[in-house]
């Protein structure tokens, strides 16, 4: 990690700041194995029902399971639907 993202790593925790904020980080919520809710992301890579690829900062995020919906596509929110079976994070 370089001097940029150690200082702002810091900062975040002294000034108590969400830190995939400051160090552009995704914010990852899942509820079950039905629902995925992915902030701060970088763009659709792959959509098929059975994997959805997700580009985010240092990497991708692999969602795979069945009957994967893509709900909503915001500038920096996705939120999906179906039967979620892995969720990878893939330098």
């Amino acid at each position: 990690m370089n001097f940029k993202k150690k200082f702002q790593g810091v900062l975040a925790e002294t000034f108590e700041l969400p830190k995939e904020i400051l160090l552009d980080l995704p914010r990852v919520t899942i509820i079950g194995n039905q629902h995925l809710y992915v902030q701060n992301h970088r763009g659709i890579v792959e959509y098929t029902d059975k994997i959805i690829r997700i580009s985010v900062s240092g990497g991708e995020l692999i969602v795979k399971g069945d009957k994967l919906i893509i709900r909503n596509v915001f500038s920096e929110e996705i939120f999906i639907e179906g039967v979620i079976d892995r969720l990878n994070y893939e330098i």
